[in-house]
């Protein structure tokens, strides 16, 4: 009988359909946010031309509503700004000419740093090549330290090498 009790709790719906709702909001949610980044993109296309239209350089733009001292003040700009790019372009064409004069000296370096490591490493002649080896030298001895002796007593010595007592003399007594 407590089967029937717990059996009212397995007649709900599984946790699966539970979550379908969910689906369907986040399934309008992007196809929402994608219509209106397709909308926006559309207008962009359209009107990209007018955002990104600039002057060329030879035109000039309408002068006629400046002043006479800002018309002037604009020339001096323009004529600076092209002295400016000339000498930018000057800068860049030295700029050119010291790394062709930078890497022609860095070949340079590396051809003589290769002749001074190949003139640095010893040459052995063919004839000492075909040579037999002499075995080495035996070294030099050095003279060893003479043991030291002791002193050889004064006065009379025995035939054994002990010193003799001397006899008092008569004047000591």
């Amino acid at each position: 009988m407590t089967n029937v009790i717990d059996e009212p709790s397995s007649l709900e719906p599984p946790p699966v359909l539970h979550r379908s709702s969910r689906r369907f909001a986040s399934f309008f949610a992007l196809a929402a946010v994608s219509i209106g980044l397709c909308a926006g993109a559309a207008y962009f296309w359209t009107n990209a031309e007018e955002i990104f239209e600039k002057p060329s350089v030879g035109e000039v733009a309408p002068t006629t509503s400046l002043s006479p001292e800002d018309r002037e003040a604009l020339l001096e700009i323009r004529s600076e700004q092209q002295k400016a790019s000339d000498q930018i372009g000057e800068i860049n064409r030295n700029i050119g000419t010291q790394q062709d004069d930078l890497k022609r000296m860095a070949d340079q370096i590396e051809a003589l740093t290769s002749r001074i490591e190949s003139l640095q490493k010893p040459t052995v002649p063919s004839s000492v090549l075909l040579a037999p080896s002499q075995p080495p030298a035996p070294p030099v001895s050095r003279p060893g330290k003479r043991a030291v002796q002791p002193a050889k007593p004064e006065g009379p010595v025995s035939v054994g090498g002990a010193p003799l007592i001397s006899e008092p003399s008569t004047s000591q007594r």
